[in-house]
C-alpha cells in the first residue's frame, strides 16, 4: 500500500498527526521547554520570573498579533521596529511634562502613525504590485530617520507617573500590560475566525484569484491587514512607554524579527492562508520562555541568539511536513 492509499486509509489518524505538527505540538514544546528549564534553570518556576516572562513577551505577542494578519494574506512587515519608535517619540512628546489627560491624545497620535505607515505599505504593495518585503524595506529606513530627526535623537523622559504605574500594575495577578496583549489576541482571534473579513483573509492568502473573481476587492483585504499591522505597533509603542518609562529614537532594533519568528513558530505559513492567533500567541510564549530560561542558566548573549535561529528552521522544516500531510489530508 503507497503512502498516499496509507493516507486515505487513515484519515483520522493523520488529523491527529496533523494537530501534533500544528497548535498543539507547539504547545506541547512549550510544556516540554517549561519542564525543562523548571529542572535545570534556577528560579525559573517562581511567580515573580513567571510574571517577568509575561511582561517580557507582550510587546512581541502584540506586534505578532498584527503581523499574523499581514502573513496570511502573503505579505510581510520589515518596518515594525523603526515605526513603533516613530510612534513613541511622537507620542512621548505630546505627553512629555503633561499629565494623565494627555495619554488619550498620545495613544490615538500612536494609533494613526501606525495605522498610516501600514496604509501606505499596503497601498504601494498592492496598486504597484511591489513585494511586501521591498516596500516594508524602505519603510524600516523612513521611519527610523524620521524618529531620529523628529527627536535629535535623543531620548524622550518625562512621561505621566499615571502611564508608567500602569506599566508595572497587575490584574488578577498578571502584568496589566500583558492582559492588553490577551485583549488583542482575542480581538483578533475572533475576526480571524467569526467574521466574513477573516474569513477572506484566509482566502485571499490561499488562492487570491480565487477571491477576486468571486467579486471581492483583494487589492482592499490586503491593505486593512496592513493598517491592522501598523494599528499593533501604535499600540506596542505606548506598551513599551508604559513599561520603561522612556521614548527612545533607537528602539525596535530587531523586533520585526521576532515578531515574524513568533508567527512562523506558531504554525503560520509564509506564502499566506495558514496560521492562526492561538498560534501566534504559542508561538511569543515559546520564544519568551526559551529566552528566558537560556538566560537563567547562563547562557551568553550570542549563543541564545543562535539558540533562537536553530529554533527558527525547525519551525520551517515542521512546516514543510504540515504542508505535506495537508495535501495529504485534502484528498481524503
Amino acid at each position: 500500500m503507497t503512502s498516499l492509499s496509507q493516507a486515505r486509509a487513515n484519515p483520522r489518524t493523520n488529523r491527529i498527526a496533523s494537530q501534533v505538527l500544528g497548535e498543539a505540538g507547539i504547545g506541547i514544546a512549550l510544556v516540554v521547554l517549561a519542564l525543562f528549564f523548571l529542572a535545570f534553570a534556577p528560579h525559573f518556576g517562581t511567580a515573580q520570573n513567571m510574571r517577568d516572562i509575561l511582561t517580557q513577551i507582550t510587546l512581541n505577542t502584540i506586534l505578532a498579533v498584527g503581523m499574523t494578519f499581514i502573513i496570511l494574506v502573503g505579505g510581510i512587515d520589515l518596518s515594525v521596529g523603526s515605526v513603533i519608535a516613530l510612534c513613541a517619540v511622537v507620542a512621548g512628546t505630546a505627553m512629555k511634562g503633561a499629565g494623565a489627560g494627555s495619554i488619550p491624545v498620545a495613544i490615538l497620535l500612536s494609533l494613526l502613525i501606525g495605522a498610516a505607515t501600514g496604509f501606505i505599505n499596503g497601498f504601494v504593495t498592492e496598486h504597484w504590485r511591489v513585494p511586501s518585503f521591498i516596500v516594508t524595506l524602505g519603510m524600516l529606513y523612513i521611519a527610523r530617520g524620521a524618529a531620529e530627526q523628529y527627536t535629535g535623537a535623543a531620548t524622550i523622559y518625562n512621561l505621566p507617573t499615571a502611564l508608567t504605574k500602569f506599566g508595572t500594575a497587575t490584574v488578577a495577578g498578571l502584568p496589566a500590560v500583558f492582559v492588553v496583549a490577551l485583549l488583542m489576541a482575542a480581538i483578533a482571534w475572533f475576526v480571524l475566525s467569526r467574521t466574513v473579513f477573516g474569513r477572506l483573509v484566509y482566502a485571499t492568502g490561499n488562492n487570491e484569484e480565487a477571491v477576486r473573481l468571486s467579486g471581492h476587492r483583494t487589492g482592499v483585504i490586503k491593505v486593512i491587514c496592513f493598517v491592522i499591522g501598523g494599528a499593533c505597533v501604535g499600540i506596542a509603542a505606548i506598551i513599551y512607554m508604559a513599561r520603561l518609562g522612556v521614548a527612545s529614537p533607537i528602539l525596535g532594533q530587531g523586533y520585526e524579527l521576532n515578531a515574524i519568528a513568533a508567527v512562523v513558530i506558531g504554525g503560520a505559513s509564509l506564502s499566506g492562508g495558514r496560521g492562526s492567533v492561538i498560534g501566534t500567541l504559542l508561538g511569543a510564549c515559546l520564544l519568551g520562555v526559551l529566552t528566558n530560561g537560556l538566560l537563567l542558566m547562563g547562557v551568553s548573549d550570542f549563543q541564545r541568539i543562535i539558540v533562537t535561529g536553530a529554533v527558527i528552521i525547525v519551525a520551517v522544516v515542521l512546516d514543510a511536513y504540515r504542508k505535506r500531510l495537508s495535501t495529504r489530508l485534502s484528498v481524503v
